[in-house]
């Protein structure tokens, strides 16, 4: 199948840069205003289970703070 074989909508646009925007380092409030959504469940619940290769990465960046602090203060 080529990309030309594709048929893509705008919604389906809409949905990748929603899905790809978390891996960006775009925060889910943001996500979230930019689509509409009236909660932020709805856009963690549609939108951050498309990349899970990033799950090791957001962990070690949300880790990381933490860590520092415990180092420093022990």
């Amino acid at each position: 199948m080529s990309i030309a074989d594709t048929t893509m909508c705008l919604h389906d646009l809409r949905h990748g840069a929603a899905s790809t925007a978390p891996a960006a380092h775009v925060d889910l409030r943001t996500v979230q205003g930019r689509l509409g959504h009236v909660g932020i469940v709805l856009t963690a619940g549609t939108n951050t289970s498309v990349l899970p290769e990033s799950y090791p990465e957001t962990a070690e960046a949300t880790a990381r703070p933490v860590l520092t602090t415990v180092r420093t203060t022990a």
